[in-house]
């Protein structure tokens, strides 16, 4: 979920060049260009309109969530940003997932025109060193994973003549392998500081190396063979939880820092709807919720017996409250616990640090205390 910086106004960063995290806030954008990557696969270009163009900068490796209606019900998807920024524009790659309406729809029936709710950028999938010369950054990706590198890449190289980017890019077949043609460009105009590695699981190709699953060994194999891991400063993983775990796995083996480690994994559990209806006696106990959001303060009296999660019973009183994915993968409904206990069922989104500072996933923490206090404006 990525792309390149601008003239315009650049998103302001964290402590060690993180994005800082903005209130996520959907807007209607118009679709400007629906164009073929694969025979399952689009690139969608959405319209940014000149007084939006501040809520819609971001940095190489973010995300949007796309929010449309399907028979009455609500559906939201998060898709990286492909492209470096550019005025007036934000673009990203959509994969049709078998049996996925979402994706199924953007791929057969949008069209330019048409318009979508677009949630602002999010996500901390970005870079530390994107503007240290000579730095060198390798990006592992499986299938859709490709899309937030791209933006990665593409911007990393075109800042600094002496950074260099390695893809290990593992996919089916070559008629999956999405943004081809945009690899092979980055190719031609950086022959010297741009490698890529394209692995086949079902195609042989030439090199063993580069045929078959990329299991561990296979991965230790390209790693140690192909990239030589001491002269990576960064390494950006992308892809199922299988693939990334795996190559976290081996990458800690081998010595490298989780610091310079950083992942994202396609949305799990992604058709999980927000809220349930809920419906609480007076005569049943219940666990008091509170939280601050815009500047607001709103409660709201959770069955205890309804296991709520806190974005589940917070919607019921705030409909506006932040989320994307709702399983624990994309980290939008992020929030600082600043009262209480709560237990996360899962966490794919948060770093150590964030957990040591006390931010928690909404969608995943269902209170294990009278009363919990949250913030989303931290």
């Amino acid at each position: 979920m990525a792309t390149d910086e601008t003239a315009a106004t650049l998103l302001q960063t964290a402590v060690g060049g993180a994005p800082a995290r903005r209130r996520a806030r959907f807007h209607a954008l118009e679709v400007a260009e629906v164009r073929p990557l694969t025979e399952s696969s689009v690139e969608v270009t959405f319209v940014v309109p000149e007084p939006l163009a501040d809520e819609y900068d971001y940095l190489p490796g973010q995300y949007v969530a796309l929010r449309a209606h399907f028979e009455g019900k609500e559906v939201r998807r998060s898709y990286s940003l492909c492209r470096p920024p550019t005025p007036g524009s934000l673009s990203v790659g959509i994969k049709r997932d078998d049996g996925g309406v979402f994706s199924t729809w953007a791929q057969t029936e949008l069209r330019p025109g048409d318009t979508i709710d677009v949630m602002s950028p999010q996500g901390m999938f970005t870079s530390t060193l994107a503007d240290v010369d000579g730095t060198h950054v390798v990006g592992v990706a499986a299938g859709s994973g490709i899309t937030p590198l791209m933006a990665l890449a593409t911007a990393m190289l075109k800042r600094s003549a002496t950074s260099r980017f390695t893809l290990i890019y593992t996919n089916r077949s070559a008629h999956d392998i999405m943004f081809l043609q945009e690899i092979g460009d980055l190719k031609d105009r950086y022959p010297t500081r741009f490698v890529v590695h394209h692995i086949l699981s079902r195609e042989q190709r030439g090199a063993e190396l580069l045929s078959g699953r990329v299991d561990a060994e296979k991965f230790h194999a390209i790693v140690d063979r192909l990239v030589l891991p001491e002269t990576v400063d960064e390494w950006f993983l992308c892809g199922p939880l299988e693939l990334v775990s795996m190559c976290r796995a081996v990458l800690t083996e081998i010595g490298i820092a989780r610091e310079h480690i950083r992942h994202e994994l396609f949305t799990i559990n992604a058709d999980r709807g927000p809220a349930r209806p809920v419906i609480t006696r007076t005569d049943e106990p219940t666990i008091t919720i509170d939280f601050t959001l815009d500047g607001q303060r709103a409660t709201v009296a959770s069955p205890v017996s309804a296991r709520e999660a806190i974005l589940d019973a917070a919607m019921r009183v705030r409909p506006d409250v932040p989320y994307a994915c709702a399983g624990g993968v994309c980290g939008t409904c992020r929030a600082l616990l600043r009262e209480g206990a709560v237990t996360m069922t899962e966490n794919y989104a948060l770093e150590p640090a964030e957990l040591e500072h006390g931010y928690v996933l909404t969608c995943q923490s269902h209170p294990t205390t009278d009363r919990v206090v949250v913030d989303y404006d931290v």
